[in-house]
Formats: structure tokens, sequence, C-alpha cells
């Protein structure tokens, strides 16, 4: 009778230790989620307005260009999200319906609305970053500087935070994500200078 008591209580165990594993990775993905969302504002924006600021230097122009590159970007993540939430929900639905014979437990389902809510938010707490480093500089190539500078703090700590939501070495995943985004900056900076002086002349 002990030893039956015993193995239920192990088992019990068991199925919480499962369950608070379950929930941990559920967050982490969903963390990492976010911090690839954000990283994807951060660079887009900064690099929209390198790009426009190679041509156009003035404050008014960059801010306009990067506000514009928020916006956009915030709610292309946010439709994309939506769509494809939506078919991965019909999808556990149709699931559910076979399974269960036709009941449907709406607590396990994904949320499309919170999905792309959460999407844009973090798209447009990446995008503020560049945005607020350039809002209140007039001189251009300080300004410039300032940017870059707040880009890269804020790409080592995005790389940081998914190497330790994603269980991935810190240094080099950090490394990756700082070493792209300064070649996106780079690139579309040294592209649209070389259009602007050569291909609209």
């Amino acid at each position: 009778m002990e030893s039956h008591n015993v193995n239920n209580s192990s088992n019990l165990d068991m199925e919480k230790d499962q369950e608070t594993a379950f929930d941990y990775s559920k967050r982490a993905q969903w963390l990492r989620a976010a911090v690839l969302g954000a990283n994807d504002g951060l660079v887009t924006t900064a690099s929209l307005m390198m790009g426009v600021g190679a041509i156009k230097p003035d404050v008014k122009t960059m801010m306009l260009t990067g506000f514009a590159g928020l916006v956009a970007g915030a709610c292309s993540m946010a439709i994309g999200e939506f769509v494809s939430v939506y078919s991965q929900y019909d999808i556990e639905v149709a699931q559910m319906k076979r399974d269960n014979g036709g009941e449907i437990d709406k607590e396990k389902l994904p949320s499309p609305i919170k999905a792309a809510t959460a999407s844009a938010f973090a798209f447009s707490i990446g995008a503020i970053v560049p945005l607020l480093a350039a809002a209140f500089v007039k001189t251009y190539k300080v300004r410039i500087g300032v940017i870059v500078a707040a880009v890269t703090l804020a790409l080592v700590m995005f790389g940081w935070l998914g190497a330790v939501f994603g269980k991935a070495p810190v240094v080099k995943s950090s490394a990756r994500v700082l070493i792209g985004g300064w070649l996106a900056m780079a690139v579309t900076y040294g592209l649209t200078k070389l259009v602007a002086s050569h291909g609209m002349s």
C-alpha cells in the first residue's frame, strides 16, 4: 500500500516537472521571438535612417524616415504574425475536433491577436532606439556616431538575450547579431549613396 502511494506521488511529481518544463520552454520561445522582433525593428529602422541620411543629412528627414520605418515595419510584422498564427489556430482546431469528438479547448489554442500585438510591440521597441538617439542631435556627423553607438549597445544586448533564451553560446551569438547589424547599416548607407551619386544624376 505504501509502495503504491509512493509511486503515485512520484508520478505526480514527474507530471508537475514536465508541466513546469513545458511552461518554461513555451515562455522562452515567446521571449526569444520578442527579442528577435526587437532586433528586426532596431536594424531595419537604423539602416533606413543611415541610408536616407547618406543623401539627406537633415535631422527632420532622418526622423521622418525612421518613424515611417517603425510604423510600416510594426504593421508588417503584426499582419504577418496574425496570418501565421491564425493558420496554426485553424490546424489545431481541426486536430482537436478529430481527437476530442468535436470538443475544443480554447485555453490551449494560440491567440492570433495577442501574437500580432506582441510582434508589433517588439518591433517598435527596437525601432525606437535609433529614433531616440538621433532626435536631439543637430550635427550630422555627431548624429550618425550617436546612432551607431546606441544601435551597437542595443545589438549586443539583444544578442545576449537571444543567446540566453535560446541556450546558445553568448559571445558567438552576440557577435553574429552585432556584425549582422553593422553590415546591414553599412550596405544600406553605401548602396544608397552610390545610387544617389551615379544613378540619379
